[in-house]
């Protein structure tokens, strides 16, 4: 049988990021991304092949969504990657393409044989779970294992623009997230990341600021704001530097710990929202 392959690697211009085009055995391709940071070496490996959530600034779900990744295909992106750079991966992300939550049991597997010292021994503090909001899975992970850390992509102060960006917000909206998110910060007293797209004119206003940190009182949590790129569905522009940072201004006023999320291999198209699988 064919084994899983890297038929491609991109590094980006300041060498910090690299990314990496994997075949599958059945010919279905996914992305992985390698971040040089301050505490090692990060990977944001996917855990299917496209996506079924259809975000509107994301270019994973453009292509529909073929199926499911094996334990073992998201834990060979790290292996093969590690092997291939001659590194020891210290932070896993699961932020690349799919959504972690829609493909439960399988994550669930992968992250068993990440943290067992004979598999591939990462603290379960390194390891981080992204989801656009699968309420009923919030739950589940708390109860699972609550070392492991929690990203939740909010992007949005009101309904009626969640709806337009997030498909998911119809079935559970912010009251029913936010409910969850909640609960995940009071079982674990870990703190939430919680990642925002800023969309100039859409959802950057000193008003979603300040609705913002109303959500967030009493949640243990971080933001980072992601300037939007234009790889989506929709052509979206990022706010102005001068928005950005009056946001954070008033997050921070408010006691919420924001930051703006430097750009990363958007020059590979790495960055967030930028994966994408290849036809061979």
């Amino acid at each position: 049988m064919e084994e899983n392959i890297i038929i491609k690697r991109l590094v980006s211009s300041d060498g910090e990021t690299k990314k990496f085009l994997f075949k599958l055995v059945d010919g279905q391709t996914v992305e992985s991304v390698l971040m040089k940071c301050k505490h090692g070496h990060t990977i944001c490996v996917s855990t299917q092949v496209g996506c079924k959530m259809n975000c509107a600034f994301c270019v994973t779900g453009k292509g529909g969504f073929s199926r499911n990744l094996t334990p073992d295909e998201i834990s060979l992106q790290i292996e093969e990657i590690q092997k291939r750079e001659n590194i020891k991966i210290t932070c896993v992300v699961l932020m690349g393409m799919g959504e972690p939550f829609d493909n439960y049991e399988n994550v669930l597997k992968f992250l068993e044989h990440a943290i067992d010292p004979k598999g591939l021994n990462i603290e379960p503090e390194r390891i981080t779970i992204s989801t656009c909001g699968l309420v009923d899975k919030i739950y589940k992970l708390t109860e699972f294992n609550p070392q492991f850390k929690l990203a939740v992509s909010l992007h949005a102060t009101t309904d009626e623009v969640r709806n337009k960006l997030m498909k998911i917000n119809k079935k559970w909206n912010i009251s029913e997230l936010l409910k969850a998110c909640k609960y995940y910060t009071d079982q674990t007293d870990k703190s939430i990341l919680f990642e925002y797209i800023m969309i100039n004119n859409l959802n950057d206003s000193n008003e979603d600021a300040n609705r913002l940190a109303a959500l967030l009182d009493g949640i243990i949590c971080r933001v980072d704001l992601i300037p939007a790129n234009d790889s989506g569905q929709e052509k979206f522009k990022p706010s102005t530097p001068e928005q950005l940072n009056r946001f954070v201004s008033i997050l921070d006023e408010k006691g919420i710990n924001a930051s703006i999320r430097g750009t990363v291999g958007e020059d590979i198209k790495a960055a967030c929202g930028q994966l994408r699988a290849e036809k061979i």
